[in-house]
């Protein structure tokens, strides 16, 4: 097992848990500091390791009338300020290669948004942009296919890999979150994350746009902590009924606190018994 640097953070192996937390897309700059600020000191009272997570564009709405964000150059801004008001590293999320250089220069993991997965010029300029790369599993793969996204990384130089799991189809408008997969793809070598709020979305089911279990976010996440996974994925919202994306997945900011507590327990025991990620 790889062990991944994210500045002064080490995820993987008997490392403890990481939490990557924040708001699905940015809104505004006020409500992002105000989130990040919130969740920089819950992680510093619970000690536990945290990477802030925003996207400046959520470019695959399914209406082109749905909000995307402040886009690429405001948002790196705001991105730009939260790493430096609250020392926190910063994750986001990139689309195309013209982008990487860009969002390389502020963010210190680019993920791989899950319906791009297998983009390879997009792949490739991830894994040459020298950061860490977190790569959403794609609903429509199993978990053993990742090993090629891997092998596309390594190939362009990348070292620092994250694998995540966000649910895979089951039939129209449906995901299923299967646990096996969290030691299937640590099989891989490299540290999984398991996305709670993701895996309960309802992709399509509202009409013009994803719905979403939310009530059943933690549970899942409970679950991956017991499954053994490196880090869990939890996007938050002040208030979910006015987030302008994905508000039927967000988990309330109020009570992120309580489940970061639980987690943090269930990895601890996890750990303890030398548990995680071992199928037997």
């Amino acid at each position: 097992m790889r062990t991944v640097k994210v500045c002064d953070i080490r995820i993987g192996a008997d490392r403890p848990m990481v939490f990557i937390a924040g708001p699905c897309v940015i809104e505004n700059r006020r409500q992002c500091l105000q989130v990040a600020g919130r969740l920089a000191k819950l992680a510093r009272a619970l000690k536990v390791p945290f990477i802030f997570k925003a996207s400046y564009d959520k470019a695959n709405r399914s209406s082109h009338e749905s909000f995307r964000g402040p886009g690429l150059s405001k948002g790196l801004e705001i991105l730009r300020e939260v790493r430096e008001r609250f020392g926190v590293p910063i994750l986001t999320d990139v689309h195309s290669e013209q982008e990487v250089p860009l969002a390389a220069r502020v963010a210190d993991v680019l993920q791989l948004p899950a319906f791009l997965c297998r983009q390879t010029d997009l792949v490739l300029a991830l894994g040459a942009s020298g950061k860490a790369v977190n790569v959403k599993k794609g609903q429509f793969m199993a978990p053993w296919d990742m090993r090629h996204v891997i092998a596309k990384l390594k190939h362009a130089g990348a070292r620092d890999i994250l694998i995540t799991e966000r649910g895979a189809c089951f039939g129209y408008n449906n995901l299923v979150a299967d646990m096996r997969s969290l030691p299937l793809m640590r099989e891989l070598g490299y540290p999984v994350i398991f996305d709670a709020t993701h895996s309960v979305q309802l992709p399509g089911g509202a009409g013009n746009r994803s719905g979403g279990q939310a009530r059943l976010a933690p549970v899942l996440a409970r679950s991956a902590a017991a499954a053994g996974c490196d880090g869990v994925f939890l996007e938050t919202h002040p208030n979910p009924a006015a987030a302008l994306s994905d508000r039927d997945t967000v988990v309330r900011l109020s009570r992120l606190g309580a489940l970061w507590e639980d987690l943090k327990s269930i990895d601890d025991l996890v750990r303890r018994r030398g548990g995680r990620g071992k199928c037997a």
